[in-house]
């Protein structure tokens, strides 16, 4: 099968990793790929970002930023019905962006289907956190485009429930949440091993991504100051972000610089090395609606998780049964998760065996998001 897979990321992040993994195991499955994206994608660096358009979007007022994002359709609809003509694909598969009308015009002058992955609700996330001006075309697009595409793809039930409260009709729906590619996490040393080769000792609370201030780090940081010199305990934070100085700076206030470290971004094959160095790994805050792809790397490598008890994790984690998931609103809930954990070695051992069963049991595996993805492309077309 000839899959266009057409999106409009500028950033080697999150969004990157779930692009290439997803359409390296269809290419694994035999199928052909086509690609259509912003130009230079390719040659921007794992946590880069592309110069030119971060330079333009802190010039500019958000609105005019905003309408350009609008006169970007007119190149990327060139492009996408250049690529349609001229590999004559069986389907097109878009990734979500709030302002992208390019797909759904294709959709409509070739009949091809079009398959969906949506992420998060872009109107209310922008709209939270980065002040979005064109609020009603912004509404607007999002129901529009959620509207008038073949298949849905959302990557949790959670955000299924936020497309069925735009009109989307449920039969569109298919929930794939992020998975995992085992072959890049197979050669992961041993926890003493990884922990060697990182100048880690004691016991490790581990948290990977971006690092924010929802990310909530800094309470992983509270736990080592308050309990570290009884329990032996150092936080091990992999990746980078805007949270990385204050972050730095409240341990140094607590007075445990030295038992704190932050890599700064780490290449994707690195990061078992690092997370298995994880004796606990935490899930201190995140989105409602995600499906966190850290999660899916802690269960993988057997890690023992502490996340908040939302419904998003709920659908693929249970409480005492493979993680621990403390109530988010409750006080001193992570806190206390997290010191059962680090005191009882065999509930970790337990909870972290469950974890990596859970892999299997749910097939969360990018090559099952595959076949997923092709099966319902075949339906469509067919």
């Amino acid at each position: 099968m000839k899959i266009l897979f057409h999106h409009r990321v500028a950033s080697r992040d999150g969004q990157a990793v779930h692009i290439e993994e997803l359409t390296e195991a269809l290419a694994a499955q035999g199928h052909e790929i086509i690609m259509v994206g912003p130009a230079g994608w390719n040659q921007t660096g794992f946590g880069g970002s592309n110069p030119l358009i971060d330079k333009i979007k802190q010039s500019l007022p958000a609105a005019a930023f905003e309408l350009l994002e609008v006169g970007y359709n007119v190149p990327a609809f060139i492009r996408l019905w250049r690529a349609v003509r001229e590999h004559k694909p069986d389907v097109i598969y878009e990734r979500f962006s709030l302002l992208l009308f390019a797909g759904v015009w294709v959709r409509r002058l070739s009949g091809l289907p079009v398959l969906l992955e949506i992420n998060s609700p872009l109107f209310e996330e922008r709209a939270r956190n980065d002040g979005l001006r064109l609020t009603s075309l912004g509404r607007w697009a999002q129901r529009m485009l959620w509207n008038n595409v073949d298949a849905a793809l959302p990557v949790t039930e959670v955000l299924a429930g936020t497309l069925r409260e735009y009109g989307v009709a449920t039969e569109r729906i298919a929930v794939i949440p992020n998975g995992i590619n085992p072959t890049r996490f197979d050669a992961a040393p041993s926890n003493a091993e990884a922990k060697q080769a990182l100048g880690q000792d004691g016991l490790v609370l581990g948290f990977t991504g971006f690092i924010r201030g929802w990310n909530a780090v800094d309470r992983i940081v509270d736990v080592v100051a308050e309990h570290g010199a009884r329990l032996g305990l150092r936080a091990l934070v992999v990746g980078d972000g805007p949270a990385r100085a204050p972050l730095l700076a409240h341990a140094a206030k607590l007075g445990i610089a030295d038992r704190l470290t932050i890599t700064g971004v780490v290449e994707r094959d690195a990061v078992a090395a690092h997370v298995a160095a994880f004796d606990v790994a935490v899930l201190p805050g995140l989105t409602l609606y995600s499906s966190p792809l850290k999660l899916f790397e802690y269960m993988y490598l057997g890690r023992a998780i502490v996340a908040p008890d939302t419904a998003n994790i709920r659908e693929i984690l249970t409480h005492n049964e493979n993680a621990l998931l403390f109530a988010p609103d409750l006080p001193g809930a992570m806190e206390a998760a997290l010191l059962q954990l680090c005191e009882d070695q065999a509930l970790r051992i337990r909870l972290g065996a469950a974890a990596r069963a859970r892999i299997d049991t749910a097939r969360l595996t990018w090559a099952h998001n595959a076949e997923r993805v092709a099966g319902l492309a075949k339906t469509l077309v067919a």
